[in-house]
């Protein structure tokens, strides 16, 4: 019994000796510099490679998935689709209010300001005592017969008037901005708010007191939005 006694307390100091052993040598580790940021390194790998893993970035990526040709959210990527139009697509031209241009004279042309002052003073309308800038282009045919005025362009009918100074009037709104009026009218063939084509027949050309000189013709102007300034006609429409 004495033995067993002596036994157990030679072995008690070394088991004691042997903790004391291995805590001095955790206490050197973690007294090393690198042992915290390289803890904290393995740490961060771990949680994102289950955050990776988790969100579905462990599988392989085809070239279906990812565009490399060009990033994520251009101004290329706004407008695809099937609801985008391609900006290539050919725009529609504009074309003149008549059949056949050549068959016709322009009684009146257009007044541009930076013309010659002969010029200017021939595209001078006279009402009365005052003359005013004709904005516009007055057609007419040689022996002063009637003709068929046309839709210069595609687009929706915003307005059909009767006034006592120009006559009936036709007014065409288009999609790119531009809106065509068409005055000194006789049988208007269309009602507003319809759809009308480039080349469409919308009425004969009539007469009207303010250019009542010019007997049966088609004044015609071209302006920049509703109730926007005029534009020189000859300026957007190809000679045909």
């Amino acid at each position: 019994m004495n033995e067993q006694k002596r036994d157990s307390q030679n072995e008690a100091p070394k088991t004691i000796e042997g903790a004391q052993h291995t805590s001095s040598a955790w206490k050197r580790l973690l007294a090393k510099k690198w042992v915290f940021p390289a803890t904290y390194i393995a740490a961060a790998a771990i949680i994102l490679t289950i955050m990776w893993v988790y969100q579905g970035g462990g599988g392989l990526t085809t070239n279906s998935d990812v565009s490399v040709d060009k990033p994520a959210g251009t101004v290329t990527d706004s407008v695809s689709g099937p609801d985008s139009v391609a900006t290539t697509a050919k725009q529609e031209s504009l074309q003149w209010p008549v059949k056949n241009r050549s068959e016709l004279e322009v009684v009146l042309p257009y007044f541009d300001p930076n013309a010659a002052n002969e010029v200017r003073q021939a595209a001078m309308v006279e009402y009365g005592d005052t003359f005013t800038p004709h904005i516009g282009m007055d057609f007419a045919s040689k022996d002063n017969a009637g003709f068929e005025v046309l839709a210069v362009m595609g687009g929706k009918v915003t307005a059909v008037q009767k006034d006592p100074l120009v006559g009936n009037l036709v007014e065409i709104t288009h999609n790119n901005g531009l809106v065509s009026v068409y005055q000194s009218l006789a049988e208007i063939k269309v009602t507003k708010d319809a759809e009308v084509k480039k080349g469409d027949v919308i009425a004969q050309a009539g007469r009207n007191e303010l250019e009542k000189d010019q007997g049966t013709h088609l004044h015609f102007e071209l302006r920049q939005g509703q109730g926007g300034p005029a534009v020189n006609p000859e300026q957007y429409i190809a000679e045909q």
